[in-house]
């Protein structure tokens, strides 16, 4: 009789989407590594990027509560490393990715509310166990950006 009243209530857990793990917050941009293609890394030092709820805005990616989600992979350093789609990650001389235990990566989705032309993937934003750094690929390099105090 339990379990009858209870699997509903389980099955609507397992099949809710995975949120984000420390990622609504206010970033700031610190760091780019790499080769720029188009972007001016030098403009976008100390921009911002905002992510609370259904809402984002800033130098990379915004949501204005056009459907908004978040999910995440979670990786042991050597399986993110080894993996090719990452690979570019391994060219950061960057402490924290040796500190972790885990490294998420991240995909961030704004459904546009409905208008194609507002749709947005922000994919991958890579954050560590250390809740101290976030690492995002664009052009030809990669962003270091840190949370806001």
């Amino acid at each position: 009789m339990m379990l009858t009243r209870t699997l509903p209530i389980v099955l609507a857990l397992l099949a809710t989407q995975a949120h984000a793990d420390f990622v609504e917050t206010t970033w700031v941009v610190a760091d780019f590594t790499g080769e720029a293609w188009f972007v001016d890394p030098e403009s976008l030092q100390g921009a911002t990027q905002y992510f609370e709820g259904g809402f984002s805005e800033g130098a990379f990616y915004a949501c204005d509560f056009a459907g908004q989600s978040m999910s995440y992979t979670t990786y042991a350093p050597e399986e993110f490393f080894a993996n090719p789609e990452f690979a570019a990650f391994a060219t950061l001389d960057d402490p924290r990715f040796a500190q972790a235990s885990e490294i998420f990566v991240h995909r961030i989705t704004c459904e546009g509310d409905g208008d194609p032309v507002a749709r947005r993937i922000l994919y991958p934003f890579v954050t560590t166990d250390g809740r101290d750094a976030a690492f995002l690929p664009f052009e030809g390099g990669i962003f270091t950006l840190e949370p806001a105090e």
